[in-house]
């Protein structure tokens, strides 16, 4: 019922988290038009307006998640107890801490979210510096200074929908595999800790990114005001770096960590069965292991800088 409550406010969640990308695009639009001071003051306020609408959005988002977590999670505990044909109390009692098991399970979700967000923080960013190097590749021909030629729109385009593309790869691997493995390696007692610690330290990384970025924004907005010396100060340098920072954990990291607990949820609770079926079988438990070297290897290489790759082009 509390889930279902929080789905009633749909319409108005979607209306505050649209307000603030359309503030933020009439925002640089009127800085690139040369508006006057009084309005790109008025866009800049509803700008800050936008970004404090978007983090209340998130955190009712994140919310509905969690809530919907907790019942994937009695889901899951019912499922065993139906596949080895036991009572609730007896597999809720199993899932204690004081099972070695079980805890290592939950220091292992709780370790997830953290993994998962440097992955794409470090995604955004290696995405954003191809599209510097390339908007300072069209800036140097002087036909799109002078208006002559209009710059290749297009391409810069297309790096960000490869980039989006390729760097869910290694994120997405995460999510569907981190709770098979936990499961057959350490067996289903295992997972549901790894459960239990994954929605605990994702709702909360969540709800800090989501308003931690939008207050880095605001903050580089109020220095810009004239607050602590105005733009070209030190603190508005400070600021600035705290916005570069803040945009990919309000924007990517934070929204994404929403899917990642109803993702591994249901991975968890849709892998079950196979898991309580296999969980002694000695093959299944080395595969497993083969398969966590091959993820932690995918997950820890590091590709080619793109500095590196911009610069050898």
């Amino acid at each position: 019922m509390c889930g279902i409550g929080m789905l009633t406010l749909t319409g108005n969640n979607i209306s505050m988290d649209v307000f603030g990308p359309v503030a933020d695009n009439a925002n640089g639009i009127g800085e690139m038009a040369h508006l006057g001071k009084g309005a790109r003051q008025i866009l800049s306020d509803l700008d800050a307006v936008g970004n404090t609408t978007k983090a209340i959005t998130k955190g009712i988002a994140i919310g509905s998640a969690v809530v919907a977590a907790i019942s994937l999670f009695n889901a899951y505990i019912t499922d065993i107890a139906l596949l080895v044909h036991q009572t609730y109390e007896q597999i809720a009692s199993s899932l204690s801490i004081s099972y070695p098991n079980v805890f290592i399970g939950l220091l292992i979700g709780g370790a997830i979210p953290f993994l998962f967000s440097s992955l794409t923080i470090r995604a955004v960013g290696r995405a954003a510096f191809l599209i510097v190097y390339e908007v300072r590749a069209q800036l140097a021909d002087p036909n799109v200074w002078s208006g002559k030629k209009l710059p290749d729109y297009a391409k810069v385009v297309a790096i960000c929908t490869t980039a989006a593309q390729k760097e869910l790869v290694r994120p997405g691997l995460l999510a569907i595999l981190a709770p098979l493995l936990v499961g057959f390696l350490l067996k289903k007692e295992a997972l549901g800790g790894f459960l239990a610690g994954m929605i605990l330290s994702g709702q909360l990384l969540a709800v800090f990114m989501s308003n931690a970025g939008g207050a880095w924004d605001n903050a580089k907005k109020l220095i810009e005001d004239g607050v602590y010396g105005g733009k070209g100060s030190e603190a508005h340098k400070a600021a600035v770096t705290g916005d570069t920072v803040g945009d990919p954990l309000k924007d990517t990291a934070g929204p994404a960590l929403n899917p990642l607990i109803k993702v591994m949820n249901m991975v968890a609770l849709l892998a079950i069965p196979i898991i309580v079926r296999y969980e002694n079988n000695p093959w299944a438990f080395f595969g497993s292991i083969v398969v966590t070297v091959g993820l932690v290897m995918l997950v820890l290489y590091d590709p080619k800088s793109v500095h590196q790759e911009a610069a050898s082009k």
